[in-house]
């Protein structure tokens, strides 16, 4: 949609109903990433593998607030990206219509929406116990300094893999401290696949990121991105067969990752990354490797 202030974002998924918007609550909709909810489940799923694997079936309670903490974190996540990035998103096609960079909403309105955002994850984080919620503040260091990782290192995915799946040690410790050796296979797997389905949505923007001298590992793998993703996802079913067998030394068990493994396994074969659209589509298709592993953990956990 295009004319004056009321553009559109291009991987806008929600358009018609974004339209239907006033344009205030469009703008900070869209600074909070509210109408691409890929982002959210995303950040969402490896809480639930976290909380599923431990044995939480049934906590549904739980596993809802932990939905509604990573949308507000997401969002959170997002505005302050973009108070950060602002001068470098004018400078590329895919960003430069984001409210802050445009100017359609001020750094000092930005702030206070990233702060109502984040009183938001706070009333989640009050209902786990005590010992996740140390663990969720852990990562509070790890997001603020993400959005500077593009300036410093050809391969910021590896950071946003570290912070973006932090929700799987948080899933974990909310409901138990012991086994941390599954916890640890579990989230490094997690690592890995956030950087695999990055590298993919990273694809999207080489031109540009080239230009504006930042980087990502899109821009460092080159012509081996689809090699590159392979490996990422590889490891990341590997580390997830890993945390199985550690919990439930049962080839059966493994099983469980069969429909991740194939999933994922498509996205590379069936990936062109000079595609934009088939590179977003890809990324977008996480979503359901994402409900694949947790579906997979709550096999494994609960049985």
């Amino acid at each position: 949609m295009t004319g004056g202030t009321t553009q559109i974002v291009p991987d806008t998924e929600h358009r018609g109903l974004m339209a239907q918007l006033p344009q205030p609550l469009r703008d900070y909709a869209q600074l909070a990433r509210l109408d691409r909810p890929i982002g959210w489940w995303l950040l969402f799923w490896p809480c639930a593998w976290g909380l599923l694997l431990a044995g939480g079936a049934g906590q549904w309670g739980l596993l809802a607030w932990m939905l509604l903490g990573s949308i507000a974190m997401r969002g959170a996540g997002c505005v302050y990206n973009d108070i950060v990035d602002a001068d470098i998103d004018r400078q590329v096609a895919r960003t430069a219509l984001r409210p802050v960079a445009s100017g359609r909403v001020s750094k000092r309105s930005a702030w206070a929406w990233l702060m109502l955002l984040c009183l938001v994850g706070l009333v989640v984080l009050l209902q786990l116990r005590w010992q996740a919620q140390l663990v969720a503040l852990g990562s509070i260091a790890l997001v603020a300094a993400y959005p500077f990782m593009k300036r410093i290192t050809g391969f910021p995915q590896a950071w946003l893999g570290i912070v973006f799946t932090w929700g799987a040690p948080v899933g974990w410790v909310a409901l138990r401290s012991d086994r941390l050796d599954v916890l640890a296979a579990l989230y490094a797997g997690a690592i890995l696949w956030c950087i695999g389905y990055d590298t993919i949505y990273a694809c999207q923007d080489r031109e540009d990121d080239a230009l504006v001298g930042i980087g990502s590992s899109a821009l460092t793998l080159g012509s081996h991105v689809q090699s590159g993703v392979a490996a990422f996802y590889a490891g990341a079913v590997a580390l997830w067969g890993l945390a199985v067998w550690l919990l439930r030394p049962d080839w059966i068990a493994l099983l469980a990752l069969l429909p991740a493994a194939l999933h994922l396994g498509w996205q590379v074969l069936t990936l062109k990354d000079s595609d934009g659209d088939n590179a977003l589509a890809r990324f977008r298709s996480n979503r359901m490797a994402g409900l694949l592993v947790a579906l997979a953990c709550w096999v494994v956990g609960n049985a």
